[in-house]
């Protein structure tokens, strides 16, 4: 197995997850109705709201079972079309028990919290601030040091081309070995903000600052403390207080403790098989992820936030317009994987552009979408990571659960006129982009 795929950004990313091959409980069910730098910027270009179907509650109720049915242990979803809703699970929470997931469980919801913590630092930019363009030494001075902390600037560090390393294989070093031991050994270790940017910093540079786009969540971890800096509140307090509750989120926030609160699944990491049978990591200390990626949220909530957000309630339009500015993500050949804005990327399926994230702990992936208007919207959760396998070249293979995903997305998003589920054989558009953006091996 090559290192460089286990040792990827795990916050960017859930494609993985589960072990193919285990036995699946009896699927239970329910559904209820409801600095630019040398980098390219795009400025977004106008679109209408995608050419969506109304909601087919009949094929989304199929297509949420096919994902089950294709392996996943459990399965939540949440899709609206201006004011009409559909939710829906399938699988199970727990398979010991079988206890069913329910479509409002509370998720960890990784690295879909960057969007947070960018509306955080804009709304400091609408109040004069901070400047996206200067660099960071002048707000933190001396945390990132020497040269690059006066190169790197606030919007280098939230469209991810600053060139500072991810601090992912800093944290848990045995994923560079092949081994999950780090996943256990730092269940209950407490991290603190600084010691994660250390270990970005001890990495290898991706780049010159502003040269190109190269996905690190060690950005996120320095826009934390830059918030903090700039409130003089932690981090959590103020994106609690100024984006959860402006945005009348009901269940989204940080945990203070390993323990998730309220509802929820276990989380099944099977790390491409190297775990065997998945083990269960729902009970996690986040202070690894920060404001990188510690917050937990419902698919439901997930909604309601990119509408707020999309519909210019948390940010001003000039800095909404700033979040939509992107940059390209490429591969060696310079093919476009991603188009990268600040916290945030947009996405084009069949009926139009789309705007979200993805996101990804050990044992939970999330992914949420919001038409450019935040009318036509769908977040997904999943609880079993990693289950694909990887080839003797070192690559993840395409897993019945991914196509059957898509599916589900492809009526979510554009309903079943548009584009008809019967049709899509492989999932052309990622669901989970950031998976393809991690570095190697450092």
């Amino acid at each position: 197995m090559a290192a460089g795929l286990v040792s990827g950004t795990v916050l960017a990313t859930w494609t993985a997850a589960a072990h193919p091959a285990a036995a699946h409980p009896a699927a239970a069910r329910q559904s209820e109705a409801s600095g630019t730098g040398g980098a390219v910027v795009r400025t977004a270009a106008p679109r209408t709201t995608p050419a969506a179907d109304a909601l087919d509650r009949d094929a989304l109720r199929g297509t949420l079972d096919a994902v089950r049915d294709a392996g996943m242990y459990g399965i939540y979803s949440s899709v609206r079309d201006g004011e009409e809703r559909w939710e829906g699970a399938s699988g199970v929470a727990d398979v010991r028990t079988g206890r069913p997931v329910t479509p409002r469980m509370r998720h960890r919801i990784g690295s879909v919290s960057k969007a947070f913590t960018s509306v955080a630092l804009m709304q400091q930019v609408e109040r004069g601030r901070l400047d996206l363009d200067a660099p960071i030494a002048r707000y933190l001075p001396g945390l990132v040091p020497g040269e690059l902390g006066r190169a790197v600037t606030t919007r280098m560090l939230l469209n991810h081309t600053s060139g500072i390393a991810d601090y992912i294989p800093g944290a848990f070093p045995s994923l560079l070995r092949d081994s999950p031991a780090s996943l256990d050994d730092n269940r209950f270790k407490r991290f603190t903000p600084e010691e994660l940017v250390r270990f970005g910093l001890a990495g290898a540079r991706t780049g010159r600052p502003g040269e190109r786009a190269s996905y690190s969540n060690t950005n996120y971890v320095i826009a934390g403390l830059l918030l903090e800096r700039l409130t003089g509140v932690e981090a959590e307090t103020y994106i609690t207080h100024n984006v959860i509750g402006r945005a009348g989120l009901r269940h989204t926030y940080f945990p203070r403790t390993p323990f998730i609160t309220g509802p929820h699944s276990k989380m099944y990491e099977a790390l491409y098989g190297l775990i065997d049978p998945p083990r269960d990591y729902s009970v996690y200390d986040m202070s690894w992820a920060f404001t990188a990626g510690a917050l937990i949220s419902t698919m439901d909530d997930l909604g309601t936030f990119y509408r707020a957000l999309l519909g210019g309630r948390l940010v001003g339009a000039r800095q909404l317009a700033e979040m939509q500015r992107t940059v390209p993500f490429t591969d060696a050949q310079g093919n476009v994987l991603l188009n990268y804005g600040l916290g945030i990327y947009a996405q084009d399926w069949p009926c139009g552009r789309f705007w979200g994230h993805d996101g990804a702990v050990f044992g939970a992936g999330t992914v949420t979408l919001s038409s450019p208007d935040g009318r036509r919207q769908a977040s997904l959760g999943i609880n079993l990571m990693k289950y694909q396998h990887i080839d003797e070249n070192g690559q993840v293979q395409v897993h019945p659960i991914d196509i059957a995903m898509a599916r589900h997305m492809l009526v979510a998003l554009c309903g079943t006129q548009a584009a008809p589920p019967s049709t899509l054989r492989a999932p052309a558009i990622p669901l989970f982009p950031t998976e393809t953006l991690r570095p190697a091996r450092a």
